[in-house]
């Protein structure tokens, strides 16, 4: 589906929220097929081939984004369409560290302005390339969503990240919400 007036048609199918986030995982329409929406690795939002340069339209493309299996989706009351996300669907562009030690909280910011503060709801976890071995670091935004976290980000976290055994091997790993989260082996 590649309908022009369809990203439109979206948005005025989302209810109108004074506060939160749409209750899109109560909504189960149909699918109507895939619309060329992408979000590219860097979170760039495109539809049609074209970055959507609009802030306030992506944010609000953002609150009705869901996972459905391997699936990413926009979904409304009454309709669902698949979009193709590059690799997840948030950045996080920005680290708050409060406190230090095991006390210490990372709060995390999206590029949709959206917070997450690391801990056992938004876990971190790192994947690394089985190539390159480069480092793939994600947190947890909200239901099956992730953001990728920016590599000026992640280098904030290597800064803070303190040695920890874990399962008999040491690795670096930083503290959020009294949970540690590793983030690379130490060499042996």
């Amino acid at each position: 589906m590649s309908d022009p007036g369809k990203a439109s048609d979206l948005l005025a199918q989302i209810p109108k929220s004074e506060k939160g986030l749409p209750p899109v995982h109560l909504w189960n329409p149909d699918f109507c097929g895939h619309i060329d929406m992408r979000i590219a690795r860097d979170g760039t939002w495109y539809y049609m081939g074209t970055p959507i340069g609009r802030k306030p339209m992506v944010k609000l493309f953002s609150t009705i984004i869901r996972r459905d299996g391997d699936d990413y989706v926009l979904v409304t009351p009454v309709e669902k369409v698949g979009i193709t996300v590059d690799d997840a669907p948030f950045v996080a562009v920005s680290v708050q560290v409060e406190g230090e030690g095991e006390a210490q909280v990372l709060r995390f910011t999206t590029n949709v302005e959206e917070e997450a503060v690391a801990g056992a709801e938004h876990p971190l976890r790192v994947e690394l390339d089985a190539q390159t071995q480069e480092p793939a670091p994600y947190v947890h935004v909200r239901s099956n969503l992730e953001a990728l976290i920016h590599r000026n980000v992640f280098y904030q976290l290597v800064e803070l990240a303190v040695p920890r055994e874990v399962d008999g091997k040491t690795w670096l790993g930083v503290w959020s919400s009294g949970q540690f989260f590793p983030i690379g082996p130490l060499p042996d």
